[in-house]
């Protein structure tokens, strides 16, 4: 048995084995953001938000601001679930820990290894919108409703994740700055420092 589990364990593992040490090489269209679940908290936030009324989310990183119009209506529980971990202050000091050129910005967790998360899942909410350029979207563990507090912001159009991650806003802002951040992934050469993220802060907008 215990062989059995530890091989499910590097085949999960696998694509995140692929990138080389201190070289991010452009992934295959079957790359996804992948992650394994940490403890945090005991169960996901109950609904807060108002999904008639728009959110803003402001990042501010060691490179920069960047500016995410959440989209609360489409993809209420997923934006109830991020606006409720910033407002917490669950992101601040965090990193960006998985970025790889033309691809996407993964962040989101506290342990800056891509192994960490809140706890909990969310459901997922596959909508209409799709993975192009510059959108917010839950990484997850491969496996439907598996999303947590870990997101990416996309580089390029990202076709091949559609049905497979929520897409939950859009960057209005700062795309330079998403561009900017230093490649990296932990898997291969954790050592490497990231681009912080400083801090994440909500506006709510009037109906």
């Amino acid at each position: 048995m215990a062989r059995n589990w530890l091989l499910l364990t590097l085949l999960l593992l696998s694509p995140l084995l692929l990138l080389a040490c201190g070289i991010v090489p452009t992934p295959t269209p079957t790359s996804v953001p992948e992650f394994t679940l940490t403890v945090q908290y005991k169960e996901a936030f109950p609904m807060t938000i108002d999904a008639t009324k728009q959110y803003v989310a402001t990042l501010r990183t060691d490179k920069g601001d960047i500016v995410i119009e959440l989209n609360a209506k489409k993809a209420p529980i997923t934006v109830n679930n991020f606006v409720n971990l910033a407002q917490r202050g669950y992101y601040n000091n965090t990193t960006f820990h998985r970025v790889l050129p033309d691809f996407m910005a993964q962040g989101g967790d506290p342990t800056g290894s891509g192994s960490g998360g809140p706890g909990y899942t969310i459901a997922d909410e596959f909508t209409d919108l799709t993975h192009e350029l510059g959108v917010i979207s839950m990484a997850n563990t491969g496996q439907p409703h598996t999303g947590g507090s870990q997101f990416f912001i996309t580089y390029v159009p990202t076709p091949h994740l559609n049905g497979k991650h929520t897409v939950f806003g859009k960057v209005t802002k700062g795309m330079d700055v998403v561009k900017a951040l230093n490649p990296r992934d932990p898997s291969r050469n954790p050592g490497f420092p990231g681009s912080k993220l400083i801090e994440v802060t909500i506006q709510e907008l009037a109906k």
